[in-house]
């Protein structure tokens, strides 16, 4: 059974939408302990609501919190008990697998790196979304830890990249891309430019050279490769025009009588196209490098996405990403 340990304080809609997604997860999946961490009475209170299997969740005591706007490294250091801290510490002590958070973004990097630790060998942790594309779903690498990378994270970022989409999305050679403004090997920053050939060079990923952004949607690559400055820039337009499209979609369907008949028999496949470029489906994103899961969700998530944020951690877990990621890392620098 996979024990996930759930900061049932951190977040816009919590303890709400954190309890009741960890309810829906423990109704879907049998192998899954959600340790609730934070405010008892709150979180009981919340739990009251439901009935679930008494077994699969555990309440552990919190006394304080850490809001959205604090200092991360500040909070993370001063609030010893916050839901953060505590749940942190059991992935650390090995009385969790997995921690989950919709919390304060810079609290969960800085408490990753310094409670959880890094495994030995690598150098920036990045945090790792996948979003939804005309074909399935692509790897974004990194899309919010680390804004100013050099060459070697992001050779890292793609090797760890891989590995989580072969064993966790099951892709076999999954292709390897870095994010440019042109598909010739000669454009694009200093950055990409010293870090394209390092790529090519890497025997064990299948990198396939630049991908421009406006290429992303349809699915041309299965791991994207970028500094957190960028990443985090496409994954903000990426949301933004989704729900843009969504809601442009919606009025014109309505706009008139005829579009409304239209509308009602197109509803079913249109439920459906929209179910699957729905970013909330797949989770949250694995800060990836750590000696334990950490997975940050986005920090308006209702309970579905804390529900499969939970969820994707069995798989994680069952495929031991970690290990494999620690065995390639260490392989690397020996051939170094």
């Amino acid at each position: 059974m996979t024990r996930v340990a759930l900061d049932a304080m951190g977040g816009d809609n919590a303890p709400g939408e954190i309890v009741k997604g960890a309810v829906d997860a423990v109704k879907e999946s049998s192998d899954i302990k959600v340790i609730l961490v934070g405010l008892e009475d709150k979180i009981n209170e919340e739990l009251s609501k439901y009935s679930y299997n008494k077994e699969q969740i555990e309440v552990v005591h919190a006394t304080e919190q850490i809001e959205m706007a604090e200092p991360p490294v500040m909070a993370v250091r001063r609030k010893k008990d916050s839901s953060m801290v505590v749940a942190l510490r059991m992935v650390k002590d090995g009385e969790a697998d997995a921690f989950v958070s919709a919390g304060n973004s810079g609290a969960v990097l800085a408490g990753g790196q310094g409670i959880v630790g890094r495994i030995k060998g690598i150098e920036r942790p990045p945090l790792a979304p996948l979003i939804p594309t005309e074909k399935g779903v692509v790897l974004l690498v990194d899309c919010g830890a680390n804004v100013d990378a050099r060459p070697s994270h992001l050779v890292q970022f793609a090797k760890m990249g891989s590995i989580y989409m072969e064993n966790v999305v099951g892709i076999k050679n999954p292709r390897v891309a870095i994010v440019n403004i042109g598909a010739e090997e000669e454009k694009g920053n200093a950055l990409v430019k010293e870090t394209f050939p390092l790529l090519k060079e890497c025997d064990d990923i299948n990198f396939i050279g630049s991908i421009e952004a406006r290429e992303i949607p349809h699915g041309y690559a299965d791991v994207i490769v970028c500094d957190a400055f960028v990443g985090n820039v496409i994954l903000k337009l990426y949301e933004g025009l989704s729900s843009t499209l969504i809601h442009v979609i919606k009025k014109g369907l309505l706009s008139t009588l005829t579009s409304k008949i239209g509308a009602a028999l197109a509803k079913p496949a249109l439920k459906k196209t929209l179910k699957d470029f729905d970013a909330t489906a797949y989770g949250g994103a694995p800060l990836l490098g750590l000696k334990g899961l950490v997975v940050k969700t986005h920090g308006s998530a209702k309970a579905i996405e804390v529900k499969n944020s939970i969820l994707q951690c069995v798989t994680f877990g069952e495929q031991d990403i970690n290990g494999k990621i620690k065995e390639n890392i260490t392989k690397s620098n020996t051939e170094d």
